[in-house]
């Protein structure tokens, strides 16, 4: 094993969170800025989404994924970003104080200055041990799978993410069936319905078991509606049915409680099955430091800064938060890259205060979970359930309001407040509540 490496900031994860980090803190003026990959090329799943679509408020035109990664990498590379590639990183220790401070267990952990340790593991290098001023975690999400579904049956072949059938379709030229099946109305699930269907499978039906559709509205009119493909609303895949491989599927309608409604049940043939049943925060090396986790978003609980509630480690982009569309991520990876760039460089300043942002009436997620009043700030939310119909998107006490035509959980809202109102709240404020009501 090698002596330790060191560098000044450190991310995990060459998406497009980890990709603009690293621009954005060579622009801040680190120096040596490293991003640890475990592909074997920079990109993360956009990589293998070759329908356009992305782009539009970043570089101001649509843009396919592989597309909008080569604008992202050139930049960094131009920028002198680092990329190490086909590298896992295995170990994320507990951030350590730096040699001479002292931990007093009476002050507020973030004031003590530390440095973060990992662990690598490559062929060319083997196990490596990295330490890092500062560090982004930008590992993305990853789907659920079939066996955290709970679906009765057999287990035969034929049943995948739509991600990993997205990945075998548009990047290993392989198809995974020619009949298939839909359970989710997840964006990718949407947009493979019509890749599946433009490479000449049948694709049956795309079945969700809530009232309404849990993508964005753009891929329901554009990947289903366009080309005649059915879907079904209050509907569950309950059974898997084939041995070797999926024969069919058992889908039955639910009522407003998600339980099965008796006699409806029905067998729909299928070789092919694709989940696009929701995205979990990839956050294990979280977890080994210590991060604290949100429950409502399983990813860490960051400030307006991306910082974590360990000082020296920043988070963006899905792992913090699934968002909806790739600029999105861009902006938030862009703005852990440059406060990381300034903590590891010794000007990020302590934070004098700070606010609780609590979600209010019909609100499920948002991010960031803590203001500081020290940075203009984008609070990014889904809402819980939809509203088709004049509604008002608030943050209290006084900071924001805004009437809305419409509020969908598939698509993201912004609720953008500014540090000098933040500022002027009274001193005994110590939360934001941010919620939705219906005009």
């Amino acid at each position: 094993m090698s002596a330790t490496r060191h560098v000044d900031v450190a991310i995990v994860g060459a998406g497009p969170a980890g990709l603009a980090a690293g621009v954005a803190a060579r622009q801040e003026g680190a120096r040596s800025v490293v991003v640890f990959e475990r592909d074997w090329e920079p990109g993360g799943i956009l990589q293998q989404c070759i329908h356009p679509g992305f782009g539009l408020h970043t570089f101001g035109e649509e843009l396919t994924g592989p597309e909008y990664v080569h604008r992202y990498v050139t930049r960094a590379r131009e920028a002198g970003v680092e990329f190490d590639l086909n590298t896992m990183v295995f170990q994320l220790d507990k951030p350590a104080p730096k040699d001479g401070d002292k931990d007093d267990e009476d002050e507020n952990e973030n004031k003590v200055e530390k440095n973060v340790t990992f662990w690598t593991m490559r062929p060319e290098r083997g196990i490596e041990r990295i330490e890092a001023k500062s560090l982004v975690l930008a590992m993305g999400c990853r789907e659920r799978p079939a066996g955290a579904l709970g679906i009765a049956g057999s287990r035969p072949s034929g049943v995948y993410t739509a991600g990993t059938a997205q990945r075998f379709v548009n990047m290993e030229g392989l198809m995974p069936g020619t009949k298939v099946a839909i359970m989710g109305t997840g964006d990718i699930g949407l947009i493979m319905a019509r890749r599946m269907l433009l490479e000449g499978a049948d694709v049956v039906g795309v079945f969700e078991i809530m009232p309404w559709v849990s993508g964005l509205r753009r891929n329901i009119a554009q990947c289903l509606d366009d080309f005649g493909i059915p879907y079904y609303l209050n509907h569950s895949v309950r059974e898997l049915r084939g041995r070797g491989r999926l024969e069919g599927v058992g889908v039955v309608e639910v009522g407003p409680d998600r339980r099965p409604i008796p006699g409806s049940e029905q067998f729909v043939a299928c070789d092919t099955l694709l989940l696009a049943v929701g995205l979990i925060p990839e956050n294990e090396l979280s977890r080994m430091a210590g991060i604290e986790i949100e429950p409502l978003t399983g990813g860490p609980v960051v400030n307006e800064f991306m910082q974590t509630s360990e000082a020296c480690v920043f988070a963006a982009g899905n792992v913090v938060v699934v968002y909806d569309l790739v600029d999105f991520v861009s902006r938030q990876g862009e703005r852990a890259g440059t406060y990381a760039a300034r903590y590891a460089l010794g000007r990020l300043e302590k934070t004098k205060r700070e606010f609780k942002v609590v979600p209010g009436n019909n609100i499920r997620i948002l991010s960031p979970q803590i203001l500081t009043g020290e940075d203009d700030v984008t609070v990014y939310l889904r809402v819980g359930t939809p509203v088709e119909g004049k509604c008002r998107l608030y943050a209290e006490p006084g900071l924001f309001s805004q009437n809305l035509r419409y509020a969908r959980p598939g698509e993201m809202n912004e609720i953008k407040l500014s540090a000098s109102k933040l500022k002027s709240l009274a001193p005994d404020v110590t939360s934001v509540t941010i919620g939705l009501e219906i005009l």
